[in-house]
């Protein structure tokens, strides 16, 4: 069967995708604005043999967000393909599991549909986790790999492409939308079914996994505990070189209209979908302004931005928070342009007007 286009929301395309591409589970618990990814698996059924969808994917409403995540952890210890997906207070919960996913050196994709904070706050949208997710929201030293979609389809194409993350730096990664992007309804170009990996594909592939051992008969034991501090040291020498050769291959971002620009946007996710129609309002007013999308949060685009940045008058950081990626801007070009942040938060969404206003005000 060829491609598709297909209409669906945000929630929907990730749960198609983790169908699609060959994901062998997906653990989760329903929280608005991202209940839609575990209703889309169960109505689609791929662990039925029923089912036109039928893969053999494992889908499970577990009994809380403490226990989705600990499931993941079992079955990326595995070598499988697993994901969750959860909304804020749900993904706080599972800050702990992610750690120990991160620090035993597992892979494995969880999705946070953001909704307005802090405590249980909305069920509106809002992007006030930035910090949590990009900086590590767990104990230790860590990081979360972060792709930030802007559109539907890039909820779809984000899952894939967080697996081959995921099993490249054996390390969890972060889809962080939000309810804007999880609600609205696109057009989505959709993939043909994908096989799951078989055991001997991951026993050849995967050789940390913990699958039995049927053909080497030797143990494997996947844990994050180390009470040795020296060897402690080691894993968390070999782990920060991951994420330096993850800095130097995996950064992606997009540069629109930033060639002739006097001043740049600098905005993610549904922030910067609002920015572009804030770009071409203000160039119809003779503001030469453009727009850097960083599609990974982490690792950050800070040499694009110090490149390209680093040109401007000054740069306003779009954020519908109160403002956090704004620290990771003013470090990109450290300190030598002036950026400004204009947010709203609560669940509040900004307009295209709202932010030209903004910038007119900085200039």
């Amino acid at each position: 069967m060829a491609k598709e286009l297909v209409l669906m929301k945000g929630n929907q395309a990730i749960a198609e995708a983790a169908i699609r591409c060959g994901a062998d589970g997906y653990f989760g618990y329903p929280i608005t604005p991202q209940s839609e990814v575990l209703e889309h698996l169960m109505a689609e059924r791929p662990y039925d043999e029923n089912s036109p969808a039928y893969t053999g994917m494992a889908v499970l409403q577990a009994e809380s967000e403490l226990a989705s995540i600990n499931m993941v952890y079992a079955g990326a210890a595995a070598g499988k393909r697993v994901m969750t997906s959860s909304s804020s207070p749900g993904f706080s919960l599972m800050q702990e599991g992610l750690s120990y996913i991160a620090g035993a050196e597992l892979p494995a994709v969880c999705v946070n549909v953001v909704r307005g904070g802090p405590g249980l706050g909305t069920i509106q949208p809002s992007q006030s986790d930035y910090f949590q997710t990009t900086k590590g929201g767990g104990h230790g030293d860590y990081r979360l790999i972060t792709l930030a979609p802007a559109t539907v389809q890039e909820m779809y194409d984000f899952v894939e492409l967080g697996f081959d993350l995921a099993f490249k730096y054996r390390n969890p990664v972060a889809i962080l939308s939000d309810g804007v992007i999880g609600q609205v309804m696109e057009k989505v170009m959709v993939d043909d079914y994908k096989p799951r990996w078989t055991n001997e594909y991951i026993e050849e592939h995967c050789p940390w996994a913990a699958t039995g051992h049927r053909s080497t008969g030797k143990h494997r034991i996947v844990t994050s505990l180390e009470l040795e501090a020296l060897k402690q040291e080691a894993i968390n020498d070999r782990i920060q070189a991951k994420y330096r050769k993850c800095e130097e291959e995996d950064v992606r971002f997009e540069a629109i209209q930033c060639d002739d620009a006097e001043y740049i946007f600098v905005a993610y996710g549904s922030a910067a979908r609002i920015c572009m129609k804030s770009v071409e309002l203000a160039r119809a007013e003779g503001i030469k302004v453009g727009l850097i999308r960083p599609i990974t949060l982490w690792p950050f685009p800070s040499k694009a931005i110090k490149e390209i940045g680093g040109r401007m008058k000054k740069i306003l950081s779009v954020e519908m928070n109160a403002g956090q990626m704004i620290e990771d801007v003013r470090m990109a070009v450290e300190y030598k342009v002036p950026v400004e942040h204009y947010g709203r938060y609560g669940g509040v969404i900004p307009t295209p007007v709202e932010i030209l206003d903004a910038l007119k005000k900085m200039i």
